[in-house]
């Protein structure tokens, strides 16, 4: 069973990393560093495909909101929580807001499509976005790499490598939900706050 879910993260882990960072990534990128220092695949390449994930997802958002602003889905992002907030933070602090956006738990759906329906210029976009995409992967790459030599230490070296991926899975997992509740508390604040 081990072997089987080893060979998988090897065969498809870096594009679970990718297609983990479109939307809000934190935790992909942090087990994209986790499994690097578990040398299931090199940490740059964890980098690369966190970074291109973010990227991609930032952009395919900034494109939703400058041109297809009355799509319903698009009409539905714009009532989320926090939009009013990012839009207005977006046409005062443009070139701040789209470098520290990703950084703003449940901020980067409704932000990206905050910038696609502002002012800022497309070319400008791209190039702060793949900045802060970089930035933001390293980050959590690295983040998730030096947590693996923690929780070796911790874990010991007596665990079998495929224990030890196990493990990290179920670390990913308690992170993916963690963000999300905190999510559903950010959110439920700033609906009672726009109420």
């Amino acid at each position: 069973m081990t072997q089987a879910i080893h060979h998988f993260i090897e065969q498809y882990g870096l594009l679970a990393v990718f297609v983990g960072c479109i939307a809000e990534g934190e935790s992909a990128a942090i087990l994209g560093g986790f499994f690097a220092h578990q040398r299931v695949f090199v940490l740059w390449h964890a980098v690369v495909a966190a970074a291109l994930g973010a990227f991609v997802g930032d952009t395919f958002f900034f494109i939703l909101g400058r041109s297809f602003a009355d799509h319903p889905y698009v009409v539905r992002l714009r009532k989320r929580p926090g939009f009013r907030r990012a839009f207005r933070l977006l046409n005062t602090h443009p070139d701040i807001f789209v470098l520290s956006n990703r950084y703003i738990y449940g901020m980067r759906l409704v932000g990206g499509i905050a910038a696609g329906l502002s002012n800022i210029a497309a070319p400008r976009f791209v190039i702060l976005n793949a900045i802060s995409s970089a930035v933001w992967a390293v980050l959590f790459g690295t983040i998730g790499y030096v947590f693996g030599l923690g929780a070796e230490h911790v874990i010991g070296q007596a665990l079998m490598h495929h224990e030890r991926l196990l493990i990290g899975l179920g670390i990913g997992l308690t992170v993916a939900v963690l963000a999300w509740l905190v999510a559903r508390h950010i959110a439920r604040k700033e609906r009672a706050r726009e109420s």
